[in-house]
């Protein structure tokens, strides 16, 4: 699992197949029927769109994606959240965090050894504590589809938004935010268990937050974007 974790961030558009032939090229003796079946429980899908990857649960509503040709100009327009797999030296552990888009800013994060929604819950309360975005945009995870998180957004009057099956580019911000966490923190400091892997994630995050420069922010922290305080005042991108 540790192999697929480091294959997959280098290659995200490798399905089964060509994560099998990857792994095999490395001496493990393996089949796509266990790389399948790990990749699944470590909720790793390839990127191109495909029939029954993640599946929402049957009785949850799936709300359109809202941010085709849309231009984010300013802070709290659209926050976006996400998960992925967090290896430890023996086991492993599912972060989610919640991102501001047009400043990069981490608002909150969870980590849990389960795939449960409640850390996720617990993360957008906390995340709420900022203001209410306009637009909130996941994935159509059975966490972020479940009524107690969409009806959270929806309480507040925020637009509900959510990928299209399978196509991570709709999440992207976020896709490149767990690259960096990964390469930057992750693999760098071998977690072992849980608890350290909290202590070092939380220093990180205060790191991408406040000291670390972003070229696509203009050398800028995401906090000074996000609270007004840089220089650059007309961050902005077009989202297609």
């Amino acid at each position: 699992m540790h192999l697929i974790d480091e294959q997959f961030t280098l290659t995200p558009f490798y399905g089964v197949p060509k994560m099998t032939a990857a792994l095999k090229r490395l001496g493990e003796a393996v089949g796509e029927r266990r790389v399948r079946r790990l990749m699944r429980q470590m909720g790793l899908y390839a990127i191109y769109p495909k029939p029954k990857t993640s599946q929402p649960h049957p009785e949850h509503k799936i709300f359109p994606y809202l941010l085709r040709e849309v231009e984010v100009t300013r802070p709290n327009q659209v926050w976006a959240a996400d998960i992925t797999y967090i290896r430890l030296l023996r086991g492993f552990a599912y972060l989610v965090a919640i991102m501001d888009w047009f400043s990069r800013y981490v608002l909150a994060w969870r980590l849990s050894n389960n795939l449960e929604a409640d850390f996720c819950i617990e993360c957008l309360e906390e995340a709420l504590e900022y203001g209410c975005p306009d637009i909130f945009n996941t994935d159509q995870g059975s966490q972020f589809t479940s009524l107690d998180f969409t009806g959270l957004l929806l309480g507040r009057d925020i637009a509900v938004s959510m990928d299209g099956r399978g196509r991570v580019f709709d999440n992207i911000f976020v896709e490149r935010l767990w690259r960096s966490v990964k390469y930057e923190n992750v693999y760098i400091h071998g977690y072992q268990i849980i608890p350290e892997a909290k202590i070092g994630l939380g220093d990180y995050f205060k790191l991408y937050n406040n000291v670390r420069l972003h070229e696509s922010l203009g050398y800028q922290t995401p906090w000074e974007v996000y609270s007004g305080m840089g220089r650059l005042q007309n961050v902005s991108g077009r989202l297609n």
